[in-house]
């Protein structure tokens, strides 16, 4: 089997014999609208169902209609509206956003351009002789428009596909360098961003562009432009589109049953496979009235491509295309109040509740948020796929999580960064880490967090005084998944372990030590201590000192009863069990069961 990473047109996927979910049969329900704004975050897919819209929909493309959509879905009842439409097609992301803001503009123009004299030069090669369109290097507007009335004396309308319509300006409004300043240029007035979705939305009139189809990664652009383009229906909540972009879990099984066959492995491999990838993949949903969850395609293709060349997992399970997201974290940290929400959704199981996702804020309403429960920087979270719907509470509240192990390793490794920004302390933090799953070794780690960590908690602007805080202090270092599940707050018999890391299935050949860590948090005053006599007590005086002792005990019979219940689970064990109790963010130890 062939698999299409990196790939989105639709017509070499499908005369090539790459794999492909076929989604074709969503096409008459888009029919429903002319107009639509489809949302999913980056490396999604959505550029491979605007290949598929195009290939459907371009008249140049009749002949070739059996060859494309005969084997899949839509060849059997096709609308009436396929094969009759000049396509123009934008891709935003080819814009250069560097430079000033009349650069970007000339990007952005320069761009366009280049589509209408590609799509010009197309249809007449084709043998449709359109009238000849004017092209003004200093107004793409201007040649728009040319091609619109050069269209019109023909008897076919225009499709405009626009695909990425916010990628160059989220890098703009992200970027390091005067960025707000530049962004607002591009959206706001007369910025070019704006002026041009202006200009689309007066050719919707009169049957100019009959239809238009947008993709992107939010709306926070897209309400910026404000009345500039206000005719998009906006699909991307809607249940019946859920898995418009993506994979679903019996695609995902019936793919792994052929590469387990290829291989040789026995059938329990397919299941073991889809647990893993269940696990770092799956979890996504875009619709409050659906339970479904999808998988990230870019992440299922690489491990596909990886396991049938192999005929063994990928090393890494997070691809490194899609490290890059960890930016939107790190953007979210620099603004007010991010920071808290960050700590806040690595601390208390990745889930945070906010009143309701917004699907129209501009980029003044996420700097300037300050909502109880955060909603816009939530809601932007969510857009770009670092957090997903999860349900709601009973107060008919919307309940989001991190999706996945692959997007909890991108929050654990930003509040690293946010927490030890030096990168000799996050080194030196991560070799006394090491000791604990390579040597069952907990003391280096301990004196690591005493000396040095536990003085970023001192910091006033960290308020988190509690065993959460100790146990995301333990967590930013011992992450590995490239070894490990990782799981925080893990439910074992309807009760939870603060910290587990089971072996992966596949690395299970190595020396390593599977952990289970519980985490006590004594507070200074409780102890009757000030952080100098804290500081002060010896070793010995540390672990007798009364609270400690009682939270030592508690923390012993916990983790004696998850170490009993995982061995049941699992089987296979090398359980290295401890027990780690701080003393406010003064002094810490540890007991190893």
């Amino acid at each position: 089997m062939k698999y299409p990473y990196g790939i989105s047109d639709f017509k070499k996927i499908n005369t090539k014999n790459y794999f492909y979910c076929d989604r074709t049969d969503k096409i008459p329900l888009l029919e429903n609208s002319d107009f639509q704004l489809f949302i999913r975050p980056r490396r999604f897919g959505k550029s491979l169902v605007l290949s598929m819209l195009e290939n459907y929909y371009d008249v140049a493309k009749k002949d070739e209609f059996e060859e494309l959509f005969g084997g899949l879905k839509i060849g059997k009842n096709p609308t009436d509206l396929r094969n009759s439409y000049f396509i123009l097609k934008l891709d935003f992301s080819c814009v250069d956003p560097t430079g000033s803001a009349e650069d970007v503009k000339k990007a952005l123009f320069n761009h366009i351009n280049a589509c209408i004299i590609e799509f010009y030069k197309v249809y007449n090669y084709k043998g449709f002789e359109l009238p000849a369109i004017e092209i003004d290097r200093e107004d793409a507007l201007f040649s728009m428009k040319s091609l619109i009335t050069s269209a019109r004396m023909t008897p076919y309308p225009v499709y405009l596909l626009i695909d990425e319509y916010d990628n160059f300006a989220n890098t703009v409004m992200m970027g390091v360098q005067s960025s707000e300043g530049r962004y607002k240029a591009l959206v706001h007035e007369e910025g070019p961003l704006r002026t041009f979705f202006k200009a689309v939305k007066a050719s919707t009139s009169g049957s100019m562009f009959d239809r238009v189809f947008i993709t992107g990664v939010s709306p926070v652009v897209m309400s910026d432009i404000t009345s500039g383009y206000n005719i998009a229906k906006n699909i991307y909540f809607e249940p019946e589109f859920n898995d418009l972009c993506g994979f679903k879990q019996n695609e995902i099984e019936n793919v792994l049953k052929d590469i387990v066959d290829k291989c040789g492995f026995e059938k329990e491999k397919a299941r073991e496979a889809a647990s893993l990838m269940q696990t770092y993949y799956n979890g996504y949903t875009f619709s409050h009235t659906t339970d479904e969850q999808i998988y990230n395609p870019t992440l299922s293709l690489y491990f596909f491509e990886q396991f049938e060349k192999m005929c063994s997992y990928p090393r890494k399970m997070l691809d490194s295309n899609l490290a890059v997201d960890e930016a939107k974290l790190e953007y979210i940290a620099q603004i007010p109040r991010g920071r808290d929400l960050l700590m806040n959704l690595v601390q208390k199981d990745q889930d945070v509740v906010i009143s309701d996702i917004e699907d129209r804020f501009g980029l003044k309403d996420m700097l300037t948020d300050k909502s109880r429960d955060n909603t816009f920087l939530v809601s932007f979270l969510y857009y770009f796929g670092v957090l997903t719907i999860a349900g709601d509470t009973e107060d008919m509240e919307v309940i989001l999580k991190v999706p996945n192990l692959v997007m909890q390793s991108l929050y654990v490794e930003r509040v690293q960064k946010m927490l030890l920004p030096e990168p000799d302390d996050r080194d030196d933090g991560k070799d006394a880490a090491k000791k604990v799953y390579q040597k069952g070794d907990m003391a280096p780690l301990c004196r690591f967090m005493e000396e040095r960590y536990f003085k970023v908690f001192h910091n006033r602007d960290y308020r988190w005084t509690n065993e959460l805080t100790l146990k995301t202090a333990f967590l930013t270092l011992l992450y590995n998944d490239i070894i490990y599940i990782m799981d925080s707050e893990k439910e074992i018999d309807r009760r939870y372990a603060d910290l587990t890391m089971i072996i992966r299935p596949d690395k299970r050949y190595g020396n390593v030590f599977d952990v289970l860590i519980e985490f006590k948090f004594v507070k200074l005053k409780n102890a009757g201590l000030s952080a100098e006599q804290a500081k002060k007590l010896s070793k010995d005086e540390l672990y007798q000192v009364p609270e400690i002792v009682m939270q030592m005990e508690d923390g012993k019979k916990q983790v004696k009863e998850y170490g009993e219940k995982l061995e049941q689970r699992h089987g296979n064990l090398r359980l290295q069990k401890f027990v780690v109790v701080a003393l406010g963010f003064e002094r810490i130890c540890f007991y190893r069961l």
